[in-house]
């Protein structure tokens, strides 16, 4: 009886000691890091023109504007960046009044991705572009090529890229 004690004594301390996770350093130090960014098209802009390579937003684009504001609303923002072009600031222009952010623009074709990582690192970052631009920078934070251009009236994609600790995550949502 000593010995079948003894035994279920030893497989239960092995079992316990083989299902323990290694112990996790916390998010604090230096190597942990989480970066969340979040890719949005610019609103609907207005087509009246097609000579007018700058053109504002239309009523639909200003209106989803504005609830591209109350999508982020329980986002912790730290950074809102956009292209040079009128579309893009009014897209974001909602959202960063509300949360007291001034947009910073940004150069797609002069883009440095490492760069980019680097001064947004542990940060929740919003990005609005361009059907084309958009999903060439998500791709270029994920290191590889998933998405293709966007259709030219898809302005309800979002793409969130989350990256732990250097390895990239990526999901795509539809606000419609």
């Amino acid at each position: 009886m000593k010995r079948i004690h003894l035994l279920l004594i030893l497989s239960f301390t092995i079992g316990a000691m083989s299902c323990k996770e290694d112990p996790k350093l916390p998010l604090e130090n230096a190597e942990d890091s989480i970066s969340t960014f979040y890719f949005i098209r610019h609103a609907e802009k207005d087509r009246s023109d097609p000579e007018n390579i700058d053109p504002e937003l239309n009523q639909d684009g200003l209106g989803r504007a504005i609830r591209w504001a109350e999508v982020f609303d329980p986002v912790a923002l730290d950074a809102i960046y956009i292209t040079d072009f009128e579309r893009t600031a009014m897209t974001a222009a909602p959202t960063s009044v509300k949360k007291e952010i001034t947009p910073q623009y940004y150069d797609p074709k002069a883009l440095i991705i490492e760069e980019f990582k680097n001064l947004n690192l542990g940060k929740n970052v919003l990005i609005v572009g361009h059907s084309n631009t958009t999903p060439e920078f998500v791709n270029l934070m994920l290191g590889e090529e998933k998405y293709e251009h966007m259709d030219d009236y898809d302005n309800s994609s979002l793409f969130i890229v989350r990256i732990i600790n250097g390895k990239a995550t990526d999901i795509r949502l539809k606000m419609d």
